[in-house]
């Protein structure tokens, strides 16, 4: 069914107060601004157009989905490029409305290519502070830990990311999800919420429905990202 089918006008939804609960900001970098950071940092992509990466977002799985975005991170090396990607984010959303956000970050991304954490956080949280100040867009932000990585390096990620706890509300586990269960990182959540973070997960989204139930009884998330193989278990 379609928004025409139910008869809303389009200019009704874009105006009407909203919130963006679920927005990997890695993946929201639109062609555009992805050349003008590779011309910048002098990074040769694998696209030779913008024409031919919004054709590579048509993708058909998470994987190929995945796998544009991370050619999409690499050329994300300074603290400006964090803010820039962020700040063009948020003044989207702020044109439609989006009043909050609730924004995943995937720091392994860019830790695995030399970039450090405080830049990549750096970056961000200049952006999420003049969105506020300057667009009205009140926002959190979530950390990811990347599930096709091991539960030690996530375990690292989380250690890195403590000088900067009071940035970030929660945690959460993304990334490549069949054969990398929820329950593999039992340890690395359980310290998250001594912590204080509040816990989140992606799970059944292409994995089966019982990653959905590890995620609950095994990480004890609150909210469940995509889940939508839960259908098929009554």
């Amino acid at each position: 069914m379609s928004l025409r089918d139910l008869a809303i006008p389009e200019t009704f939804l874009r105006e009407i107060p909203k919130a963006e609960l679920h927005i990997h900001v890695e993946g929201s970098l639109e062609p555009e601004l992805m050349f003008e950071i590779a011309e910048r940092n002098g990074v040769v992509l694998r696209y030779a157009s913008v024409e031919e990466v919004r054709r590579a977002y048509d993708f058909s799985d998470l994987q190929s989905f995945l796998d544009v975005y991370y050619e999409a991170t690499q050329m994300l090396l300074h603290e400006q490029d964090f803010y820039d990607l962020t700040r063009a984010y948020l003044q989207k959303i702020a044109s439609q409305n989006v009043r909050h956000a609730e924004i995943f970050f995937d720091p392994q991304a860019h830790t695995g290519r030399g970039v450090p954490f405080e830049t990549v956080i750096a970056g961000i949280r200049r952006a999420l502070l003049d969105g506020e100040q300057q667009l009205d867009v009140s926002s959190e932000l979530i950390m990811c830990f990347l599930r096709h990585l091991s539960a030690q390096e996530a375990m690292e990620t989380l250690d890195r990311a403590l000088p900067y706890e009071e940035w970030i509300v929660g945690v959460g586990l993304d990334s490549s999800e069949v054969g990398h269960p929820p329950e593999d990182f039992k340890a690395v959540f359980d310290r998250a919420r001594e912590r204080g973070f509040l816990t989140v997960a992606h799970a059944g989204e292409e994995g089966p429905p019982e990653y959905i139930w590890q995620a609950l009884e095994e990480l004890k998330v609150s909210r469940i990202d995509h889940g939508v193989r839960c259908v098929e278990d009554p």
